[in-house]
């Protein structure tokens, strides 16, 4: 079975869930908020731009990040982990941008957006923009290239998100906003000194076996059929590899936001599995699909740099 998708007309992010509307209240668990126990509309309503990412600390130190960019605070000042309650995610705002964290792999990113389009939704945001930054290893391309996916594929190299629902396999598109990808693109080229492309993304459910990594504690396949594989996967348009892409544009399509995907590669897969550059290196590469979302959000919102 493969599900549709429509875009909400007037902007407001949708829930395909007939149920929700019989609830008294919605619990969002995960993230330690709820209909009743908070008042969603005044906390979150004016929100325009979300952003989400692996790491607790990357998406702290994001919502820091772009506090300064828009002028909210000053350098080093805290913010506050609206989802404080909960140990699963971190959740921190900087004016009309919201930062969350959402773990590694497409168990906990797809539980993390549930949660986080049911609050958009009970929030009534309008015209909001979701971007995933994060790392990711490249193939054919230089590390420390940042990619926009154009469209999530699986390790078929097929566009496709297979969701089990009630023992049957449900087929959603993966295809991210071309438009967006495209505007991205050309806030890149005011940030030359590192290397944008639009290009496939492969989502893997598996960073060792899955992603044909010889270095994991299970191995069975050679150095040459694993090269082979990532050949195809280059011929077929991937240019980076990770493991949330695919359901992030699944979710995100059928809700109606217009979503992205920004990721650093670290290394070059074709020339090796293990990540070896320093600690300095990687931080340095981990700032760049921040520097580039910072300077879309800065342009959506009319801001012009004053330092």
């Amino acid at each position: 079975m493969t599900e549709t998708t429509s875009y909400s007309g007037n902007g407001l992010v949708l829930v395909k869930n007939p149920h929700l509307d019989l609830m008294e209240e919605d619990v969002l668990y995960h993230l330690d908020l709820g209909t009743k126990t908070h008042n969603l509309p005044a906390m979150f309503g004016d929100i325009k731009f979300v952003c989400v990412g692996g790491s607790p600390n990357r998406m702290r130190a994001f919502a820091q990040f772009m506090q300064r960019e828009l002028g909210l605070a000053a350098a080093g000042e805290d913010v506050a982990d609206i989802c404080a309650g909960s140990d699963r995610y971190a959740m921190y705002r900087a004016g009309p941008v919201l930062s969350i964290s959402h773990g590694m792999g497409i168990p906990s990113i797809s539980i993390m957006l549930h949660e986080l389009i049911k609050l958009l939704h009970h929030a009534k945001c309008r015209d909001v923009t979701i971007i995933r930054i994060g790392t990711s290893g490249g193939l054919g391309i230089e590390a420390g290239s940042v990619v926009i996916t154009d469209t999530a594929v699986d390790s078929s190299f097929q566009p496709r998100f297979e969701q089990v629902v009630l023992g049957d396999v449900v087929v959603r598109s993966t295809e991210l906003d071309k438009d967006l990808a495209e505007e991205l693109l050309a806030c890149s080229r005011d940030i030359p000194d590192f290397p944008t492309l639009i290009g496939h993304t492969m989502c893997t459910y598996d960073f060792y076996e899955g992603q044909g990594r010889l270095d994991g504690a299970l191995c069975s396949f050679s150095s040459e059929k694993k090269l082979e594989y990532l050949r195809r996967a280059y011929e077929a348009g991937v240019r980076n590899i990770e493991m949330e892409s695919s359901a992030f544009a699944a979710l995100c399509r059928l809700c109606g936001l217009k979503a992205a995907v920004v990721c650093v590669t670290l290394l070059d897969r074709l020339e090796g599995d293990q990540i070896r550059a320093s600690h300095e290196v990687l931080w340095e590469y981990q700032q760049r699909p921040q520097r580039l979302i910072a300077a879309f959000i800065r342009k959506r919102l009319g801001l012009t740099r004053t330092d």
